[in-house]
């Protein structure tokens, strides 16, 4: 069965020794020789496809320097046998761990279930039948069944084909399409000389093959060069955004905790002590639930994304969701009813022809390539017109592609056996370059350059209208063994097939809703300009700012770049050239979208910052996106749009309103601490504090976005969370003097008292300032999520009552606090959010206008 043991290399084999080697046989493998070989081999993945399990996931919370840092503090603890100290750090370390647990671990599952229902999915012969299978079901000695849009699943040897082309950039960089067919190869042959074999990863461009599976997963050729490779991912706006944040944590970090370990040591305090309170200060500074917050956040976000048909398969793409600025899309089932019909077969003088119809009918049954729905409307106008392809017979057929723009079918006509018929379809400009002559009331005349300029008017006149025209030519050829593309030349124009696409009802509104959104909508099309301008002025788009294939392609890159941005139609394109497209409008600093469902569009989806794609799209451009639609409606994508922006701006509330609060009460704490004969608060009093502080930050993932928060694109700015997190932070320090003051100079507070106190305007002011900061409006006009809300006010209550729990307050030192100081901490807390309120309104109010606003 393992064919890796075998000498010579299986693309030198015959496909029936090869099949017979593997135990497989016409009709496949049986169901337990799949599952036998499944479960020998593993999943048919290059990574691991498994979801990361309980067990695993549990001990991830481990791995954060956070918890390190607090792991390391109860060692020392121990070490010096303050084991109510280190008692309460492994309480908190494990509080943490298991609420960070828990969270991911939903989200974890969440998560899978969406990736399942996008699960892709093959064609294999199995017991004599063809069935759907797993994509990471198939093994060795599968027959799979391939066609134009796949995806092959694994690397095998060519059985039989049928005008095979195959992408194979990821393997051998070339990217056009090469011919496979069956036969042997030289064991010597690099990857891209063996014509007889298909590797996974590669793409179906046209026709159809049976292929024996050979290698799967990690033993593939793509699968040993991912090992090779292996790596991290190219790092994503986001995750660069956290890493930088990081890093400007851990400098404040440094700083303080350097600080204040110094001035405890030249105050001759105790080393221990003064170590675990300068750890406590690091850990609280830090928001250590972050990675947990980000995770749940995000899954929360696609769980409800999915709900209203966006389906995210990387988590990540809701960022880039959030801050594209500009969308890009052809124009077929987004800005159209994307339900082609044929109006008309027409001659060359504009007249209705029943043989130009019966032409295009030929070419469009007998074309096995890529499915399409210019040819399912030729089929269907043929077969209501009661057409055949009785007695014909097809001989050949040259693949559709995107730089030929043709497909041309060779046919065998009734009692004709000595002539074949050559039929190609395909744009106008396009054919009529491959025509020597045209077809004109039955006869048929020399095409000079006054008939070409004659010919052209009309489908400039029908895109005009909105139609869509392609032309048909034929010519008779002698018998041959092979038809190539040389044989599309020599031909005579015979007339033009007129398909209509209507533009959709509700594509003008949705386009406005999107630029409401500030979104640029930029259409890019394969098709020809007059029918893509008329379709943009129906829909509300720029007709005149138009590009051509032609134009583009004599553009330097800086050329591109300076027009790109100004330019709403990109029309006559090719696959290579939507990919420059889309890299001169990032090179010039948007972030930009692309739908597309086309293996065509594969390129262009790889290189967008988020790639969208649609469920009935075909295999290699779901693979290449980040984001599926459920519905190819702009409307869904606009919604989708809102909830990333809200996932995005719920993140960074964590980020920042966390950030600030604590390095507010870190400065305090680094102030007061050479002031005062005692430490503010204790190592575990910072740890408790930080802990309940962070129980209602998850519940910021369910939060409310106000509109303003979700009208623009987002981005991170590190400058913007160190301005937010220094001024509010500075607030709260400056409120914790006024509060270290009113307890030593008012109610000259003992060591007990003070840290009591301190500890609950510390916690509560943290508890409410989060409602005060979640929004850019007065708080009492934005209305947060249920659970945020009562969440916060059930942990402030907590808070309240911690002093006069018996056993706590004799664990963490805590005493009661009389009426009058009680008192005094609430009208401080009050005194503080005010003042936050007022401090927020200033200080965003001069960045609502004049330039794009950007989440703090």
């Amino acid at each position: 069965m393992n064919s890796n043991a075998q000498d010579r290399p299986y693309w030198t084999k015959d496909g029936g020794e090869l099949t017979a080697a593997l135990g497989s046989g016409a009709g496949g493998l049986t169901a337990a020789q799949a599952k036998e070989r499944l479960a020998q081999l593993g999943a048919n993945s290059i990574e691991d496809t498994s979801r990361v399990g309980a067990i695993r996931l549990l001990l991830r919370q481990f791995e954060s320097p956070l918890v390190l840092i607090l792991v390391f503090a109860a060692v020392v603890s121990m070490l010096l046998q303050q084991w109510v100290d280190a008692a309460i750090v492994v309480a908190i370390v494990l509080g943490s761990s298991l609420l960070g647990f828990y969270q991911e671990n939903r989200a974890s599952r969440a998560v899978e279930a969406l990736k399942r229902r996008l699960a892709l999915t093959c064609r294999v012969v199995r017991d004599g039948t063809e069935q759907m299978v797993a994509v990471t079901t198939v093994v060795p000695g599968d027959i799979v069944l391939l066609s134009a849009g796949n995806l092959i699943p694994a690397d095998g040897l060519v059985l039989d084909a049928a005008d095979f082309l195959v992408s194979e950039a990821a393997m051998t960089g070339e990217s056009f399409p090469v011919e496979k067919r069956p036969g042997k190869v030289a064991a010597d042959a690099p990857i891209s000389a063996r014509t007889n074999a298909v590797f996974l990863g590669a793409s179906v461009r046209s026709g159809t093959a049976r292929v024996l599976a050979v290698k799967t997963g990690r033993q593939s050729e793509f699968g040993a060069i991912a090992a090779r490779l292996r790596g991290r991912p190219e790092e994503t706006d986001f995750a660069r955004g956290v890493r930088r944040f990081g890093y400007l944590l851990i400098r404040v970090m440094v700083l303080i905790v350097l600080f204040v370990l110094t001035v405890n040591l030249l105050l001759d305090r105790p080393v221990a002590e003064s170590l675990l309170f300068a750890v406590a200060l690091a850990v609280g500074l830090s928001p250590e639930l972050l990675p947990a917050i980000i995770t749940v956040t995000l899954s929360a976000g696609a769980k409800a994304m999915s709900e209203r048909g966006v389906i995210v398969r990387r988590l990540e793409a809701i960022e880039n969701l959030g801050s594209m600025d500009i969308f890009c899309t052809d124009k077929t089932g987004t800005l159209t009813e994307g339900t082609v019909v044929l109006h008309d077969a027409v001659d060359t003088d504009g007249r209705h022809s029943d043989e130009v119809l019966q032409f295009a009918f030929l070419n469009a049954s007998f074309e096995t390539g890529i499915e399409n729905p210019i040819d399912a409307a030729i089929v269907a106008k043929g077969e209501t017109s009661n057409l055949t392809t009785s007695g014909y017979s097809k001989i050949d057929e040259i693949p559709y592609d995107f730089t030929r723009r043709l497909l041309t079918i060779v046919v065998e006509r009734p009692d004709e056996s000595s002539q074949r018929l050559i039929v190609t379809k395909g744009a106008f400009d396009n054919v009529l370059a491959a025509c020597i002559s045209v077809l004109r009331s039955g006869a048929t005349i020399p095409l000079d350059e006054d008939l070409r300029e004659e010919l052209a008017g009309f489908p400039k006149a029908r895109g005009a209208e909105g139609y869509r025209v392609l032309a048909i030519a034929t010519r008779e050829a002698g018998v041959k063994a092979d038809y190539t593309r040389d044989d599309e030349a020599g031909m005579t124009l015979c007339g033009f097939l007129v398909f209509e696409d209507p533009p959709k009802a509700e594509a003008k509104k949705t386009i406005e809703d999107l630029a409401a959104l500030g979104i640029g909508i930029k259409v890019i099309s394969g098709d020809n300009r007059f029918v893509t301008a008329h379709v943009a002025q129906a829909v509300g788009l720029n007709p005149a700012g138009i590009l051509t294939g032609d134009e583009i392609a004599r553009l330097n890159d800086e050329a591109l770049w300076n027009l790109a941005a100004r330019t709403d139609l990109f029309v006559e394109v090719d696959p290579q050239q939507k990919e420059r497209i889309i890299r001169a409008l990032q090179r010039t600093g948007h972030s930009v979208g692309y739908l597309g469902d086309g293996i065509n569009d594969a390129p262009a989806l790889h290189v967008a910052d988020v790639g969208i794609s649609v469920e009935q799209a075909v295999d290699v451009a779901r693979e290449s996106a980040d984001i599926i639609l459920l519905n190819r409606d702009l409307d869904v994508l606009r919604s989708g749009i809102e909830e990333g922006r809200r996932t995005f701006a719920n993140t960074l509330k964590y980020i920042s309103i966390t950030t600030s609060a604590n390095f507010g009460n870190m400065v305090s704490m680094a102030l007061a601490t050479p002031l005062l004969p005692y430490l503010p608060l204790s190592a575990k009093q910072i740890l408790l504090n930080n802990f309940l502080s962070d129980m209602p930050s998850i519940a910021i993932s369910s939060d409310n976005a106000d509109p303003e928060q979700i009208a623009t694109p987002q981005r991170w700015s590190i400058r913007d969370i160190q301005r937010f997190m220094v001024v509010f932070g500075l607030i709260s320090s400056c409120f914790d003097m006024l509060t270290f003051a009113s307890l030593l100079l008012v109610f000259h507070a003992s060591e007990a008292t003070f840290q009591t106190s301190w500890f609950m305007i510390s916690l509560l002011t943290e508890l409410g300032v989060v409602l005060v900061l979640r929004t850019r409006k007065p708080a009492w006009k934005s209305r947060p999520s249920s659970l945020l809300l009562w969440s916060t006010i059930a942990v402030s209550a907590a808070t309240l009552t911690i002093p006069y729990l018996g056993t706590l307050t004799g664990v963490f030192d805590f005493v009661p606090l009389s009426a009058a100081q009680m008192g005094a901490a609430i009208l401080i807390i009050a005194a503080y959010l005010a003042a936050t309120e007022v401090a927020k309104q200033h200080l965003f109010r001069p960045r609502t206008k004049g330039r794009r606003r950007r989440l703090a």
